[in-house]
């Protein structure tokens, strides 16, 4: 009779040691180091040619921080293109960073799939976007300001500022996460993809913690969600056309443009970046795009707003501050779905530490407040529109 160990061996999936071994930042060469074998054995582990002897899955699992069921076939399993994923700062993200992101990426699919299969999460309202397709040009054009007008208006958001747009963004069921800082996560910055059933975006605070510029980066991949989701990543034409969408959807020109100084005058643009929510940076670049600023001026003004960075109006604020904008979907949809941690852990052979992190749940549960229309308002195994309504 076979041990379980010797049936994990026999039923091994090498995608699963390749997409765990991402998400812990580790070489194939370290990967050895730890279990004691050669890189090139790891290798053959990952392509199938080979597969582990039963005695390594322990220390496969210990070395990865997975439970040894982790790597049985048969689950399902959210695989990303890498070719297709965007990222925000795609030139110092190192390679291995970038496989981590999109290896967290394909685990958040995984987890809200799991999710939902006892909560209804809100159907995608992303043009172009059906079951996981992208179909080019459909409803939205392709110039990146008249993409965001357009969005826009379909969204119902009118031409005024947008209080909230993560929660924006999980209301048309745009799965988004912010995945707690650690040396690889905070240098990639931000990062999507709409090569799964649900498009998702992974934020991160990074080293600038700022509101303002997590908002413009939100809206920024909202961009390539619309923009570039049939086309492969790494242009930085790509990059350009996403910051002006960006700058459309935050800041409507004909909305904006009757509001910017007509000279330079960094007080109102201080308060023009609280009540639009967007850097001071973006407004004076957002003021020499119109004509208002030459760039000699713009240059000055950027030199005088570096004098100011640590000033009231002018300073970074910290995400933590503003609730509206950090991820609630898959935490509240957790939470509706009467699932225990361990439960949904063991559904998806993760550690139970790990369904914590990518819920967004620290180690003792919160009293969690609920916006007009939660979860506690609908008795119905439903995730209801009104939970993202603003409050």
């Amino acid at each position: 009779m076979s041990s379980p160990l010797q049936s994990i061996a026999g039923a091994f999936d090498p995608a699963r040691l390749t997409q765990a071994r991402h998400v812990a930042g580790l070489t194939k060469k370290e990967l050895a180091e730890r279990i004691g074998v050669s890189p090139a054995a790891v290798g053959q582990y990952e392509t199938g040619s080979s597969r582990p002897r039963w005695d390594l899955i322990p220390r496969l699992a210990d070395s990865l921080n997975v439970p040894a069921q982790f790597f049985l076939v048969g689950r399902p399993h959210g695989k990303i293109d890498s070719s297709m994923a965007h990222f925000r700062s795609l030139r110092t993200t190192r390679v291995f960073q970038r496989a981590k992101a999109v290896a967290l990426a394909e685990q958040v699919w995984e987890l809200a799939f799991a999710l939902e299969k006892q909560v209804k999460l809100p159907p995608v309202d992303l043009p172009g976007f059906v079951d996981g397709e992208v179909h080019p040009g459909v409803d939205l054009p392709r110039e990146p300001a008249m993409a965001a007008q357009t969005l826009r208006r379909m969204w119902g958001l009118g031409s005024d500022p947008i209080s909230h747009v993560v929660r924006q963004m999980e209301a048309r069921g745009i799965i988004v996460v912010l995945p707690p800082l650690d040396d690889d996560v905070k240098t990639v910055d931000a990062f999507s993809t709409s090569q799964l059933p649900r498009p998702i975006v992974v934020l991160t605070s990074n080293r600038y913690d700022d509101i303002h510029r997590y908002r413009f980066t939100a809206a920024h991949e909202l961009g390539h969600l619309v923009l570039h989701g049939d086309i492969a990543a790494g242009d930085t034409r790509q990059e350009r056309e996403a910051d002006a969408f960006a700058a459309e959807f935050l800041t409507p020109r004909q909305s904006i443009v009757p509001e910017l100084p007509g000279r330079l005058d960094l007080r109102c643009l201080a308060e023009l970046r609280q009540k639009w929510g967007v850097s001071v940076d973006s407004l004076i670049y957002r003021c020499r795009e119109v004509g208002l600023l030459s760039d000699s001026s713009a240059s000055r003004a950027w030199q005088r707003l570096n004098t100011l960075r640590d000033q009231p109006g002018f300073a970074p604020e910290s995400i933590t501050g503003y609730p509206g904008e950090q991820p609630v979907l898959l935490r509240q949809a957790f939470d509706l779905a009467g699932l225990t941690i361990k439960g949904l852990a063991d559904q998806l052979a993760w550690r139970p530490s790990h369904v914590r992190t990518l819920l967004g749940l620290p180690d003792q549960r919160p009293t969690l407040t609920l916006v007009r229309g939660g979860p506690a308002a609908h008795h119905q195994q439903n995730v209801p529109q009104g939970l993202f309504d603003e409050s």
